[in-house]
């Protein structure tokens, strides 16, 4: 079985052979910075260029793709699969294929949107909703189920219902990101078992997300940083990454997002 090293390499001989697109080197993220690539599928309408991004798949990932119902399925699968390969093969020649550190990734997507966040060294999880997405059932109803204590009593006291939905999409999102970090699903890490909230930062007073476990909640979880932040004006997006524990400093760096 080949490893991924192997396979990122040989990705990186068929895309200079396949495309017609130079296979350009991008710098590697720093410590602490997590690279955010995203995509709207609906701004892609050349067939030709499509084309060409199946080309770039392995036999596997062609019939998977092609095994989607519809072209829309299709066509989002596709752009899934070029968007993990294209930066990570391109940040690969960076360092002529001898990648020093590993590299690590996640991807997220709605209709509407793609994203693949990209760190060295550090586990990542990213999500993203829509930031117009409706709530079909009541939002505290929902968050009750699903939530914890402290989380349903921060949307409770939010009286503006546009407001509380836009906080709940944020949070479940945040929720999403770091149990995508931690390398777990929905079941090995219910969302009910952790709180994310806002802590004051000690010295510049400018807030931070942390998480609670449930289990212990005087025990604040510092291993890890988040970013919240919009992509094209119309969906959130939510970041988690394991800081740096190589040294003291790196893990009082806050993170990067580019």
């Amino acid at each position: 079985m080949f490893s991924f090293m192997q396979k990122m390499r040989s990705f990186q001989r068929n895309f200079s052979v396949s495309s017609s697109f130079p296979l350009l080197p991008l710098q590697l993220p720093s410590p602490m910075e997590t690279h955010v690539w995203f995509v709207l599928p609906d701004e892609f309408k050349s067939v030709s260029l499509l084309n060409q991004y199946m080309e770039l798949l392995s036999p596997c990932e062609k019939e998977n793709v092609l095994s989607m119902r519809g072209d829309q399925l299709q066509k989002r699968a596709l752009l899934a699969r070029t968007l993990v390969r294209t930066p990570i093969a391109r940040l690969w020649e960076s360092d002529d294929g001898q990648c020093p550190s590993p590299l690590h990734f996640n991807i997220s997507h709605t209709s509407s949107l793609i994203a693949c966040g990209v760190t060295v060294n550090s586990p990542i999880g990213i999500d993203v909703e829509e930031k117009q997405r409706k709530i079909k059932n009541n939002i505290l109803a929902f968050a009750r189920r699903y939530f914890s204590l402290y989380e349903v009593e921060h949307l409770s006291a939010i009286s503006d219902s546009e407001v509380q939905r836009q906080e709940f999409v944020k949070l479940w999102i945040l929720k999403e990101a770091y149990v995508k970090a931690l390398g777990r699903g929905f079941s090995a890490a219910p969302f009910k078992t952790f709180t994310i909230h806002e802590k004051d930062a000690t010295n510049s007073g400018a807030s931070e997300v942390v998480v609670e476990s449930s289990d212990h909640p005087v025990s604040l979880t510092n291993n890890w940083q988040f970013g919240l932040f919009e992509l094209a004006s119309s969906h959130y997006a939510a970041v988690c990454m394991e800081k740096d524990k190589t040294s003291d400093v790196a893990m009082r760096v806050p993170m990067r997002l580019t």
